[in-house]
């Protein structure tokens, strides 16, 4: 009969035998029973782990070398990893995890050396078995589905922070609504509401938003909706009676300024200090502040315009013609004649020629006769065709539902391909939960 004794010194050699096999000698190859503590990708399970953070003047080199990693095996790696992502690329502050074993001399080896590009982003460096690999990758997120909803008292960006909604979400917001919504002309007691999807890494961690899936916006008592659909390939949004959003002529040619100055015939000169027309509408903005075309159309006039400094002209379809004062500098690629597309950067806010300090003045001609900017109306892109009517409507319903009460989850619009037309509304449409569609 075997002694205690003789049993604990059987367990400690087998608990010791165990802890120094390698990865690849643990026989763990059942392919129904997967790990199950994952980390970036990596069975954590079977390593001892160290976490740090680059410190400041430290390179992939230096920390690879302090754990025994050769200087001829980090020399290959520079050279496989320069279309990945490039080793000058770390940066001191981000943070970084080591995947060490131990042989059966208890002599530790790095596998794995995972470095975190972002928030979601990493990157995995590879030692085993004499080779170096790198593995660009990406942490997995869970999608929550959210609805909000905001009275503004001073702009957009301001009712987000109020909120502590993601500053991301005015961005796509004004994205959406930028052809539609006068952001220039918010007033206190504008609001909005808007049906989200929020990324989450290990279910806690917020990491932005995902697809925008229908919003509401309330300006000067008129209500804007936001309805996404696909069509001619590419999901796009559209107002409730399946007009595009998306218009002639975009509402400004920059964003994130103000107002400082109007369309006037009778506006007193801040230099000459006499009264003459100013027909045109000053953004005042931050010299650099990108300035992009209001729509497609064909330079005519690149060059010095007097008092207008730094000045571009563009001419469109109908007759229109706009103009933009006193830039920085003009985007590359800009010359007289060049055909620009409607949202495409042309410039940059300047201070140049009789300016009092860094705007952008906005001008626009209708067959030469000045107009106002903030006063042009604006014909609709292509409206929902005939043949996806049917299709957008039952989309259109079940979004503004959503947004105006509450909607049981399985009535929710998931997805946006092989819509089911024929579910009744008060019927679960048997939609499945798609991935994440990309914009």
């Amino acid at each position: 009969m075997k002694t205690w004794k003789t049993i604990l010194c059987s367990l400690l050699l087998v608990a010791a035998g165990a802890c120094s096999r390698t990865p690849e000698q643990t026989g763990d190859n059942d392919e129904n029973a997967g790990p199950v503590n994952l980390v970036y990708g990596i069975d954590a399970d079977l390593y001892r782990l160290e976490t740090s953070e680059i410190a400041s003047g430290e390179t992939l080199g230096k920390i690879l070398n302090r754990y025994g990693i050769s200087a001829q095996a980090v020399d290959r790696l520079d050279k496989i990893a320069a279309e990945v992502f490039p080793l000058r690329n770390i940066r001191a502050g981000q943070k970084y995890t080591a995947f060490i074993h131990e042989d059966s001399l208890y002599t530790p080896h790095l596998d794995f050396l995972a470095y975190e590009i972002s928030m979601t982003d990493y990157v995995v460096f590879g030692f085993q078995n004499d080779s170096v690999t790198i593995r660009k990758d990406a942490k997995s997120f869970t999608l929550e589905r959210r609805k909000k909803s905001a009275v503004i008292n001073s702009s957009l960006w301001g009712a987000i922070m109020e909120q502590n909604l993601p500053y991301s979400l005015a961005a796509e917001m004004e994205e959406i609504y930028q052809w539609t919504v006068d952001f220039f002309g918010i007033q206190k007691g504008d609001s909005f509401t808007v049906i989200y999807d929020e990324r989450f890494i290990d279910d806690s961690v917020s990491v932005g938003i995902g697809r925008i899936w229908g919003a509401k916006f309330s300006q000067g008592g008129k209500e804007y909706y936001a309805i996404p659909f696909r069509q001619g390939g590419k999901i796009q949004y559209w107002e409730a009676d399946g007009a595009s959003l998306r218009k002639q002529m975009l509402k400004a040619p920059l964003k994130y300024t103000r107002i400082s100055s109007r369309f006037s015939y009778a506006r007193r000169h801040p230099i000459y200090k006499v009264y003459r027309p100013h027909t045109g509408v000053d953004y005042a903005a931050p010299k650099g502040t990108p300035v992009h075309a209001v729509a497609d159309g064909v330079v005519t006039f690149k060059g010095w315009g007097g008092g207008g400094g730094n000045t571009l002209k563009i001419k469109h379809a109908g007759g229109l013609m706009t103009g933009y004062l006193h830039l920085s500098g003009y985007a590359k690629g800009i010359a007289q004649g060049t055909r620009v597309s409607q949202g495409q950067l042309i410039g940059y806010v300047g201070s140049t020629g009789a300016s009092t300090g860094p705007h952008l003045d906005y001008r626009v001609w209708k067959n030469g006769t000045p107009i106002d900017p903030l006063k042009i109306p604006s014909e609709p892109a292509e409206p929902i065709s005939k043949e996806n009517r049917t299709a957008f409507e039952f989309v259109r319903d079940r979004i503004m539902a959503e947004l105006n009460g509450d909607v049981a989850p399985e009535l929710r619009i998931t997805q946006l391909d092989s819509i089911d037309v024929t579910a009744p509304a008060q019927q679960p449409a048997g939609e499945p939960r798609a991935k994440e569609e990309k914009k």
